[in-house]
């Protein structure tokens, strides 16, 4: 959404042939073409969009950003498009780190690139414009790691309308689902045409370590390139011990630009408060003073999670308990000493995945009975290519540039889903884009790689309201079973039942629709079974249909019932002759007596089963109060 750095080594177009005659796409170049902007056979298009951003009041503007251009000056879009589609690239690292072969999820994929942000400006009307276009050009699927922080009523969101028009296209969607967690409903991106994407852990991490004086040894995380020689300790202050006089303790324990005196501070190694200021710039402020390595402690907010940055000094990141022993030995010890570990790339971390703290949570606040997000997929320290524009870390003084950036959002976790979805629809093509996003959640798991449930930051077991159904299992997706189907009208029906007016209904369809007589949202055939207004004293009836996919087969249901629920399933088989048979069923809810919570959501799951799919359908069901 940024643009895209043509001459990453993933966008290289080596063995590929003559692009396919369906795409009516273009590169897009200022006049002359300045920045010697070029697309290949690989990075088939590129364009950008600017006349909403450049109608804004200047003071909003960037002065220093460059319009006329598809280029990404900002990393964010050849990050996102790369891990999309990007070609494999051998011994790909950042600065060493996590050194591998770099690809996308769907690597032997045709990309374009369409440039809506500016900075971190995305005006709605090139939102829609970019939406406009990629439509006409005919892509196949569109990853939009873009949102707003709060919601927005779907006839007022560009993405919401943009989307649609795509998905009446038969284009489908795949959309981030903010960073605005672990607080609720806080998720973006809450249509239920689009694929909506967590953020979660992955495997692999980048471990420092911190050696005290008394033998201690403290796990962080740093992505710093520099090390301290070996063999040696060095003294430990706290950086509110290398304050100026006239500076506050507080400043100084965070780090703040200009807050620390270097005849305090050189020679040593620093503990800085996580905070106010960025996490790097405390070191770029560290390493002003001479301070020899610097330990980020977290504060109590921040609590365990730890993250990886491009330090300028050797650096390490240690979680809120950790930072107190720390601290608690410098405060109570004559002559604190320590060493930082050079940073290691660590495979095969447990348990993991689980939820990133940053990850925005449901319940969905616009469409209640929609579970968003919808899947969970790794957005936490992935490594994909960068722009090479701009320097490694936030600090202006910083000359480093890098092919390869690591980086961590929901926007990461977005084009892990769309590669994929690139993928089924190459297996697939006669898919609607409703069954691909079915395929993808009821195949989703709720396990880590240790067999235990998927768990948020906190350590707690998390729900579909961090993870939607489940994280997502790639090679399932193929050959899911069973799907919920959904069409436009389905589509239109929905925003019926969520009172929207003909006028606002034209956004999306562009011509007359006139709403059935009445609508229930609970049986909008979607792949998540949410009820969000369960009455007390009667059952409560939800219909789905499910159609084949596979070969005839016989399927049965079993149930994981939500605390205090009774659930039950007419029929619980189904038998399908052949593909693209549909079958109906329906689900009856019922409150058990003397039922009472302490959570507003309670969840369970139904499953059908012919003895080799496993067909998952979340439940939730907020408790009447």
């Amino acid at each position: 959404m940024t643009g895209v750095w043509p001459e990453s080594k993933s966008f290289n177009d080596e063995g590929y042939g003559p692009i396919p005659k369906k795409w009516h796409g273009t590169c897009q170049t200022a006049k002359g073409n300045p920045d010697n902007f070029h697309c290949n056979r690989k990075l088939i298009g590129a364009r950008y969009f600017n006349k909403g951003y450049l109608a804004m009041p200047i003071p909003i503007r960037d002065p220093n950003e460059t319009f006329n251009s598809a280029r990404d000056f900002d990393g964010h879009g050849s990050h996102t498009l790369s891990t999309v589609g990007g070609n494999f690239v051998a011994n790909a690292s950042v600065f060493g780190n996590g050194r591998g072969t770099a690809s996308g999820g769907s690597p032997k994929a045709r990309v374009a690139a369409y440039k809506v942000c500016w900075g971190d400006l995305c005006h709605d009307a090139d939102i829609l414009a970019g939406f406009e276009a990629a439509i006409s050009d005919g892509v196949d699927v569109l990853s939009v790691s873009l949102g707003r922080n709060f919601p927005v009523e779907f006839h007022n969101s560009s993405i919401s309308i943009g989307s649609f028009h795509a998905v009446a296209n038969n284009i489908i969607v795949v959309s981030g689902g903010g960073n605005s967690g672990p607080d609720p409903s806080t998720v973006s991106n809450l249509e239920p045409w689009t694929l909506t994407v967590a953020a979660s852990t992955i495997d692999r991490d980048f471990t420092s370590y911190v050696i005290l004086g008394n033998k201690k040894i403290l796990k962080g995380k740093s992505l710093s390139e520099h090390e301290l020689p070996r063999h040696k300790l060095y003294p430990l202050i706290s950086a509110a011990d290398a304050k100026f006089d006239h500076v506050s303790t507080v400043e100084a324990l965070l780090c703040i630009n200009g807050s620390l005196d270097s005849h305090k501070a050189k020679g040593k190694i620093l503990v800085c408060l996580r905070g106010n200021n960025g996490r790097v710039k405390k070191g770029v402020e560290a390493s002003r003073v001479g301070a020899v390595g610097m330990i980020l402690a977290n504060d109590e907010a921040s609590g365990g999670e730890i993250i990886s940055d491009a330090h300028v000094l050797p650096a390490s990141h240690v979680n809120f308990k950790d930072g107190n022993v720390i601290l608690k030995y410098v405060n109570y010890t004559k002559s604190p000493i320590a060493y930082i570990t050079r940073v290691k790339t660590q495979l095969g971390v447990k348990a993991s995945p689980s939820i990133a703290a940053f990850s925005s949570r449901g319940p969905n606040i616009l469409a209640p009975s929609i579970l968003k997000p919808d899947i969970t997929a790794p957005g936490v320290k992935i490594i994909a290519a960068y722009s090479e524009a701009l320097p490694r870390s936030p600090s202006e003084s910083d000359k480093r540039r890098t092919p390869f950036n690591i980086m961590s959002g929901t926007s990461m976790a977005c084009p892990h889903v769309a590669g994929l979805v690139a993928l089924l629809k190459s297996v697939h093509p006669d898919w609607s884009p409703a069954v691909i996003k079915s395929a993808i959640m009821t195949t989703a798991t709720t396990k880590d790689n240790i067999g235990g449930h998927l768990l948020d930051s906190s350590q707690e077991e998390a729900t579909p309201n961090a993870y939607g159904a489940g994280h997502v299992r790639p090679n399932l997706a193929a050959d899911p079973g069973l799907v919920y189907d959904l069409n436009i009208t389905d589509y239109l029906n929905f925003l019926c039942g969520h009172g929207y007016n003909n006028s606002q209904l034209k956004l999306f369809y562009g011509r007359p629709y006139t709403c059935p007589k009445s609508f229930n949202l609970i049986d909008f055939n979607y792949p998540a079974i949410i009820v969000p207004n369960f009455k007390i004293g009667q059952p409560l009836n939800v219909t789905r249909t499910v159609t084949n996919v596979g070969s005839p087969s016989r399927y049965r249901v079993h149930i994981q019932a939500p605390t205090g629920f009774l659930v039950s399933v007419k029929p619980n088989r189904l038998n399908f002759k052949k593909n693209g048979e549909k079958r109906e069923f329906k689900v009856t809810l019922t409150l058990k007596k003397g039922t009472t919570y302490k959570t507003d959501y309670v969840f369970g799951k139904l499953i059908w089963t012919d003895g080799k799919h496993q067909v998952a359908t979340p439940i939730a069901i907020k408790y009447p109060h």
